[in-house]
């Protein structure tokens, strides 16, 4: 087995060197496929259990995923218990992982993961593969683009997503516009109505679809109210205009089955759509592992510690469900952590065999199966919003768990915690909403 003892500096960042054995298999405990705030939490904790066999893959040049370009503050106050900005949350696990010596490779792309747990990696230095007693999914989630939607109109330069949007000021110090139109009420899009105000473009408004924002409270606040940006809800963009740059787009009404409304058309120039319409868990690689993916979610299904349909191949954060809070990403991850090390350790884990079911006023549960046999924490997200509700936990119809709510909605995920006590060895766990 490889002991990554060789290392070279490379921007700051400690690396494994490459090797020319390029074309051996390599045994390890853990292979990593990310270096996010998932990717990083995971490895971390590993370590504080004694899994040292680890390996972090990570396909950009540095390491800390998205939180890279999210330069505003917020993050990290329920993990740390202060606000900090995305790149002082990803650099306190960096420093963990530099601290620990915990091996990683970046610019390195995993092109295939294989049932067995057989990783192949693309490297600076050529093709590599390791063999794992355990694979950790956190490879995060992408936007759903133009293509997604099916936008009629021209195709011209100025419609970005809101995270290339934000890569572009945050990273590359370069401004996609200055007359704006916002396509969806998503976190990241708020927050890009808020920093393009900032660098002196002009924000018209921003539409989004639903009768409902999709993105927190604290966001319509703080990047559109405070700057006197307008939300408009039930519209949608049914035309791009453009040449070679966008010109205009048109704007209409939707009805309540989310169709466009005819004669509710309204034209606003502007040189930049920004669209901010939704994350997708990125699950390719999972599909090539054979992993069974849930089709509410679009990420795995796993059971209560986060291991997928296939033994051993574990999944957290964005790439198993998306996340309204980084902190919960990593706590998450620090959860599989512990499943992760136990089944390394000991080549199995308990069998989960009680489903998780919900109603029809629950969009998704995490996990989707338990024991029994350990206390759990639900997470979960309602389909609409509801005010002063319940949501219970019963099995076998008594109720086990229950939190009270004055407000429910879509854009924030609910977590209830069950003891294992509370629950019987068989009998689903159904999840529902009480008015």
């Amino acid at each position: 087995m490889e002991t990554f003892d060789r290392t070279r500096e490379v921007e700051g960042i400690r690396e494994i060197e490459e090797t020319d054995e390029i074309e051996k298999m390599q045994e390890i405990d853990v292979l990593v496929v990310g270096g996010g705030p998932a990717g990083l939490a995971a490895a971390v904790k590993l370590y504080e259990k004694g899994i040292t066999s680890v390996l972090i893959v990570e396909r950009e040049k540095t390491m800390g995923g998205i939180l890279r370009q999210c330069i505003h503050d917020g993050f990290g106050l329920t993990r740390f218990k202060e606000t900090l900005s995305g790149p002082e949350y990803a650099q306190r696990f960096i420093d963990a992982v530099e601290e620990l010596h915990i091996p990683y490779i970046t610019n390195a792309a995993v092109t295939e993961i294989t049932e067995d747990k057989v990783v192949t990696v693309v490297t600076r230095g050529g093709i590599r593969k390791w063999r794992a007693r355990a694979v950790i999914l956190t490879m995060g989630c992408r936007e759903r683009t133009r293509g997604v939607l099916g936008i009629p109109g021209e195709r011209p330069t100025g419609v970005f997503t809101a995270g290339v949007a934000q890569a572009y000021i945050n990273l590359y110090n370069r401004m996609p516009g200055k007359e704006v139109v916002i396509l969806g009420s998503g976190d990241i899009g708020m927050i890009m109505a808020r920093r393009m105000t900032l660098e002196g473009a002009h924000v018209q408004a921003v539409f989004e679809i639903l009768p409902i924002p999709s993105g927190l409270p604290r966001n319509i606040q703080q990047c559109l109210n405070d700057y006197d940006i307008p939300l408009y809800l039930s519209h949608t963009v049914t035309e791009i205009t453009g040449k070679s740059r966008l010109e205009s787009v048109t704007v209409s009404e939707v009805d309540e089955s989310l169709k466009p409304i005819p004669g509710t058309e309204k034209v606003y120039p502007c040189d930049t759509l920004i669209l901010s319409v939704g994350l997708i868990p990125e699950n390719e690689l999972s599909l090539d592992a054979s992993v069974v993916l849930d089709g509410r979610t679009k990420g795995a299904v796993v059971d209560e510690n986060f291991q997928t349909s296939q033994e051993g191949i574990f999944a957290a954060g964005n790439v198993l469900h998306v996340h309204d809070l980084v902190d919960f990403v990593s706590m998450e991850a620090e959860k599989l952590a512990e499943g992760a090390a136990r089944y390394v350790c000991d080549g199995k884990l308990q069998a989960c065999r009680i489903p998780v079911t919900a109603d029809e006023n629950i969009n998704h549960t995490i996990p989707q199966k338990v024991s029994g046999t350990q206390d759990v924490k639900l997470a979960m997200r309602v389909r609409k919003q509801f005010k002063d509700v319940t949501i219970v936990v019963r099995q076998n119809g008594e109720t086990i768990a229950s939190r009270k709510m004055k407000k429910a909605i879509p854009a924030e995920m609910i977590q209830i915690p069950v003891k294992a006590e509370r629950m019987k060895r068989d009998g689903a766990l159904e999840v529902c909403v009480e008015c």
